[in-house]
């Protein structure tokens, strides 16, 4: 498989080995960065690579960026420009994930966020599936999802992420392939980086964007054609046992995509299979992100076009 042969590092995209920071980085040491993932999907039909609501991503990098104090010369114009020449530079045929990430870049010691050097870089990566295919067998962890009064999780902080990394681990040391965190109140919060839906008389429900998840892009979108659909929405707190009754379960995500739950806590989710709000979700959701929905198209920017 190709690998990618630059970054944006550092004001310029540069080769790839040319993008290296210091072992003293001061966001390597306390976790003070944000970052984004964005997916690029190729399209045989029209040999066309489409970045799927990318401004949407670069606005909510700047959003995170403002809460940890990260100062960036760049608008969402500029992001998306650089990345469609990183992209074109690199000439992928292939579906990608992209990673801009923005830094604490002073190399000193001590814990702050005031008085340091902020940086960006961006690189991309070709990419397929990030969980198992088929359907997902998942717990529910141990580990509390962070509170927003702690380490905001509206905000794709790098060092938040040792709480989802605690709780994937966790989970796949136990056998099952993902984890389901509860925020502190004790209701389902989200997976370990995915968003998470489930169905329950035929309605899909999601928990609120104030119980301490990510703000998805994709489960924006699900929302968006689950009510194109017809499919009634309904976003409230979610108790943990209700994950047990539902008639579907399935997680959603940049990397993710939407993927189906199959089994929670060695209880199987309805029949076992993916459910019919899931599969219509997710064939229409496949279409778009490659382009092939009209009514959808503006969410797609063409690469190479």
């Amino acid at each position: 498989m190709p690998q990618n042969k630059y970054a944006f590092f550092r004001g310029e995209i540069r080769p790839i080995g040319e993008a290296k920071i210091s072992v003293m980085t001061s966001a390597l040491h306390y976790g003070t960065g944000v970052f984004e993932g964005i997916r690029a999907f190729w399209n045989e039909e029209e040999q066309e690579l489409f970045v799927f609501r990318m401004p949407e991503h670069y606005a909510r990098l700047l959003r995170s960026a403002r809460i940890l104090l990260i100062d960036l010369s760049y608008s969402v114009e500029d992001l998306c420009r650089i990345t469609m020449e990183l992209l074109r530079r690199e000439g992928f045929r292939e579906d990608v994930y992209i990673r801009p990430l923005a830094y604490k870049a002073s190399e000193e010691i001590g814990v702050r966020l005031h008085n340091l050097e902020s940086d960006l870089a961006i690189f991309a990566v070709p990419f397929k599936l990030y969980l198992p295919a088929g359907g997902i067998r998942a717990m529910v962890s141990s580990w509390r999802r962070v509170e927003d009064n702690a380490i905001p999780a509206r905000a794709k902080i790098t060092g938040a992420y040792v709480n989802c990394a605690l709780a994937k681990t966790e989970a796949h040391l136990a056998g099952f392939d993902e984890a389901i965190v509860l925020n502190e109140d004790g209701q389902v919060a989200e997976g370990s980086a995915e968003n998470i839906f489930l169905v329950r008389d035929g309605t899909l429900i999601t928990p609120p964007i104030t119980a301490n998840i990510l703000e998805g892009i994709t489960r924006d979108t699900v929302l968006v054609l689950a009510r194109d659909l017809g499919i009634p929405v309904v976003e409230r707190p979610v108790d943990r046992t209700e994950l047990y009754v539902a008639e579907e379960v399935f997680l959603t995500g940049t990397a993710a995509g939407l993927a189906p739950v199959v089994e929670v806590d060695h209880r199987k989710v309805g029949s076992g299979e993916p459910g019919p709000i899931f599969r219509r979700l997710h064939a229409l959701y496949e279409a778009v992100v490659r382009g092939k929905e009209p009514k959808y198209r503006g969410w797609c920017t063409p690469v190479y076009r």
